[in-house]
């Protein structure tokens, strides 16, 4: 008994296939770009937490040594003030990094809500209505709304930071999963679920959100990258909390006081080169992801068999072809 391309019935093989899954299956081998961008976020992370514990000096603490180059004393020279630089550089990176994957997560949980659900509900009334949202958001110009949202909370800490920019900045992720979504969303492991009678958020949470996690997880690095550029570029201005040591509040003090037109390079290269091989390392693993689950390049180390056999058990929902109805 048949229904076009899929049975009810299935032979033991098939069941014990499924159960067991493909534990013969290679793997491929993780990319270099991962490897180097873990490594230099892990150092930076690291930095984040330890950093304001290991920091020789008060960030904050006016010394008599102004302008002074690195030095053993001072490994990256002080301000104008006598502040030492480095210590600035590691109480600053706990607010930087934490407005960044804060901003990031939340902004990947919006994309997500309204992304998936609006792409497998497309055509309907609540499709529409989550894509026109998103649509309204994706057209909104991000940093200058974001900067009129800051402008009304000069003092706001980096948690409310991190809630403005994921606010405004979720739209994008949400179209890419959109189209993913309604890629996904007639495929006949989705088709069995809904032939069972399996509700609408389980077929959304459990068969077609697995299949999307890599792109979810290269919309979380990339609304990172987006968020570490938006909170610096946020300080750099003047705007947010001035009080709260960040990388961004460095580079703002180096341009207020001139830093580069005294030649004072330690003031401002230590923040701008921390920010930029941040940016580096979660790019590097964002590729590094693009690569491992585009099929052209992941096609180099697994065999036609492996492929197709990987393409075709992709949901919770066995899916099982009727050798006799292939041709229909």
């Amino acid at each position: 008994m048949a229904l076009s391309s899929t049975t009810t019935q299935a032979p033991a093989e098939a069941v014990a296939a499924v159960t067991t899954g493909q534990r013969g299956r290679r793997l491929p081998r993780m990319s270099l770009k991962i490897v180097i961008g873990l490594v230099l976020l892990g150092i930076f992370v690291l930095m984040a937490i330890i950093g304001p514990l290991v920091a020789p000096y008060d960030p904050s603490a006016i010394g008599p040594q102004t302008l002074a180059p690195p030095s053993a004393a001072h490994l990256l020279g002080t301000t104008n003030n006598g502040q030492d630089v480095l210590s600035e550089l590691l109480v600053g990176s706990r607010a930087t990094i934490l407005v960044a994957f804060v901003a990031g997560a939340l902004a990947t949980v919006l994309s997500v809500l309204f992304g998936v659900t609006s792409g497998y509900l497309a055509g309907g009334a609540r499709g529409e209505l989550l894509n026109m949202l998103s649509n309204i958001f994706l057209v909104l110009p991000l940093f200058p709304l974001l900067v009129v949202l800051t402008a009304f909370l000069p003092n706001a800490s980096a948690w409310i930071v991190a809630v403005v920019i994921a606010f405004v900045g979720w739209a994008w992720g949400a179209r890419v999963l959109r189209a993913t979504t309604l890629a996904l969303r007639n495929q006949d492991f989705v088709q069995a679920a809904r032939a069972v009678g399996e509700r609408t958020w389980r077929i959304i949470l459990f068969e077609i959100l697995p299949n999307e996690i890599a792109v979810v997880a290269a919309s979380f690095l990339f609304t990172v990258i987006a968020s570490i550029i938006l909170y610096t570029g946020l300080i750099f201005l003047g705007l947010g909390n001035t009080n709260e040591w960040s990388w961004g509040l460095i580079l703002y003090w180096a341009q207020s006081e001139e830093a580069l037109t005294v030649g004072a390079w330690w003031w401002f290269i230590p923040a701008s080169l921390c920010t930029a091989l941040l940016g580096t390392s979660i790019g590097l693993i964002g590729f590094g992801i693009d690569e491992f689950i585009n099929p052209r390049l992941r096609a180099a180390g697994l065999s036609r068999k492996e492929l197709r056999s990987m393409s075709m058990n992709q949901g919770l929902t066995p899916v099982y072809r009727d050798p006799q109805g292939a041709g229909r």
